[in-house]
C-alpha cells in the first residue's frame, strides 16, 4: 500500500509540473504574459495587402509566443493571394517573423491560371487578365515539361527575330506552337525537339523563297514538312500628289500671303 501511495504522489507531483507545461503551450493559460504584439515581415511585396496578411496570422498570434502553431500560420499566409512560399517563425520576447516570396508571372497557363517564374501556377487575378504573357498550355502534371519546351523553341526561334507566343500540349501529348509572325506549327507527339530544330534551321531558307507568308507547317513527317501559305501583302497605293498651292496675287504693289 505504501508503494502504491508513493506512486500515486509521484503522478500527482508530475502532474502538478505538466499541467501548467501542457497548459501554456496549448494557449490555455499565459496569452496575456508572453503576448505576440509585433509582426515583422521581410520580402519584397508588390501585391500583396498588409491588411491581408495581418488577419491571416492575428488569430495564430492571440494564442500567445509558446502556444501559436507555425506550420498552421504558414499554410495561411500561402492561401493568400499572391503568396508563392512563407515561412513563419517567432522572436523571443514578442515577435512573429513572416518572410514572404510573391508570384512574378511568367506566362498564362489555360484561361485562368498564371505560370510563376519558379514553375508554379495560381489563379490569374482579375486586374492581370489582359496582360501580356506567352500562352502555356497543357495537363498540369506536365508544367516542367512545357515550360521547358517553351524555353528551347525561344531558343530555336530568336537568331530569325521571331518569338514563341503560344505553347501548348494538348490531352493526347501531342504539341503546337504559334510564332510571333502568325506562323502555326504542328508538331505532333513524338521526336518534338529534333522536329522543331530540323524545322529552324530550314525556315529561313522557306521564308527567303516565297513571298507569301507561311500560315501553318505542318512537322509531323518523316522526311520534311507541310506548309500552307498565305496571300502575299498587297502592296500600298501611291501616295496622293499634293495639289500645287496658286500662286501669290500682287495688289497695288504687296503680295497677299496670308493675314499678318
Amino acid at each position: 500500500m505504501n508503494a502504491a501511495l508513493r506512486i500515486l504522489t509521484w503522478l500527482l507531483a508530475l502532474a502538478l509540473v505538466a499541467l501548467p507545461v501542457v497548459a501554456v503551450v496549448n494557449g490555455w493559460i499565459g496569452a496575456e504574459r508572453w503576448p505576440l504584439s509585433k509582426l515583422r515581415v521581410q520580402g519584397e511585396l508588390a501585391r500583396v495587402q498588409p491588411a491581408q496578411l495581418q488577419a491571416a496570422v492575428l488569430p495564430y498570434a492571440r494564442r500567445g509566443f509558446f502556444a501559436v502553431r507555425l506550420e498552421e500560420a504558414k499554410r495561411a499566409v500561402e492561401q493568400l493571394p499572391w503568396v508563392e512560399r512563407a515561412e513563419v517563425r517567432k522572436r523571443w520576447p514578442d515577435v512573429l517573423e513572416v518572410r514572404i516570396t510573391e508570384h512574378k508571372p511568367f506566362a498564362r497557363w489555360g484561361e485562368d491560371k498564371l505560370l510563376s517564374e519558379h514553375g508554379r501556377l495560381f489563379p490569374m487575378p482579375k486586374e492581370l487578365s489582359g496582360l501580356d504573357l506567352p500562352q502555356l498550355g497543357g495537363p498540369e502534371s506536365q508544367v516542367q515539361e512545357v515550360t521547358a519546351l517553351y524555353n528551347e523553341s525561344r531558343q530555336l526561334f530568336a537568331p530569325m527575330g521571331l518569338d514563341v507566343t503560344t505553347l501548348v500540349m494538348d490531352a493526347r501529348g501531342s504539341w503546337s506552337l504559334l510564332l510571333g509572325n502568325g506562323t502555326q506549327v504542328v508538331v505532333g507527339r513524338t521526336d518534338a525537339r529534333p522536329r522543331l530544330s530540323r524545322f529552324a534551321r530550314m525556315l529561313p531558307q522557306l521564308l527567303a523563297a516565297q513571298a507569301q507568308p507561311l500560315v501553318r507547317a505542318d512537322l509531323r513527317y518523316t522526311n520534311g514538312f507541310a506548309l500552307s501559305w498565305g496571300e502575299a501583302p498587297k502592296a500600298p497605293p501611291p501616295a496622293a500628289i499634293p495639289t500645287p498651292l496658286p500662286a501669290p496675287i500682287a495688289v497695288a504693289g504687296r503680295l497677299l500671303q496670308g493675314i499678318t
